[in-house]
């Protein structure tokens, strides 16, 4: 597909015999913002592994900008990722993790500076340029991490519950970004807990249970398929994913202490 910036074709992820991602398709196109949702252990970010580059598929293919993940040179170049649980060079500072992921990637001083200074800026980074990454907070670290993602200015984000840690300025930030990065015709998967985020920034919604895509669309073709137009995304959630009866005894239950 011409304007396809991510297919997957009959993805299967497993760990021995435990199967987490079972025979999944679905396509991103430029300028989608695709939210991948899902409860814990569903395969989100199994799923984002092999996306990314860092876990191998049981069967299944995976294309980048019509390149094949396993061409990992070409597709990689192409993604900024942000993982789950940031792993970072403690014993460096942000300046020397930067300087080192420029290198890395092969980035110009006089093109990622700049860069650099922007983001930076709006993530208000630059007093810690100095300060070594294991005495960062958690939510400093994630924005260490984001800033290293957009450096070299992907055409695909992948966020694997990027909001993690942030204070609501960067939250607020990093939507924009986001967004703009879309309209500009980039592509981002975006996976997240958060229903009210995906509900106000995804432009498309896939829904897996169990290592499955058991629902997908926008959010107001969910709605239809549910038959539940005044519903929100977390009640489609709640529902395409079984776990609607179930919360209903656990809040009788709660009432009735």
């Amino acid at each position: 597909m011409e304007n396809s910036a991510v297919r997957v074709e009959g993805l299967t992820v497993s760990y021995g015999p435990f199967v987490a991602v079972d025979d999944i398709s679905f396509t991103v196109r430029n300028g989608e913002i695709y939210g991948l949702l899902g409860p814990n252990g569903a395969g989100k970010t199994s799923t984002i592994k092999v996306l990314v580059g860092v876990l191998d598929p049981r069967s299944g293919k995976v294309e980048i900008f019509n390149t094949p993940i396993t061409d990992e040179a070409a597709a990689k170049s192409q993604i900024g990722y942000v993982p789950e649980e940031v792993v970072l060079l403690d014993s460096l500072t942000p300046r020397e993790f930067f300087e080192f992921v420029a290198s890395i990637r092969k980035l110009e001083p006089s093109v990622v500076n700049p860069r650099l200074e922007r983001f930076s800026s709006a993530f208000e980074l630059k007093q810690y340029f100095d300060t070594p990454i294991a005495a960062l907070s958690m939510g400093n670290k994630q924005k260490v991490a984001i800033v290293a993602a957009l450096m070299h200015e992907p055409k695909l984000l992948v966020l694997d519950e990027p909001l993690v840690g942030l204070d609501a300025r960067s939250s607020k930030i990093l939507k924009e970004l986001i967004t703009f990065h879309a309209k500009k015709g980039g592509a981002v998967i975006f996976s997240t807990h958060i229903m009210e985020v995906a509900e106000k920034l995804c432009t498309k919604v896939g829904i897996i249970n169990k290592g499955k895509i058991v629902r997908e669309g926008t959010v107001d073709e969910l709605r239809r398929l549910v038959k539940s137009a005044e519903g929100s995304l977390e009640d489609i959630f709640l529902k395409v994913t079984e776990q609607e009866a179930g919360m209903q005894d656990v809040i009788r239950a709660l009432e009735e202490e």
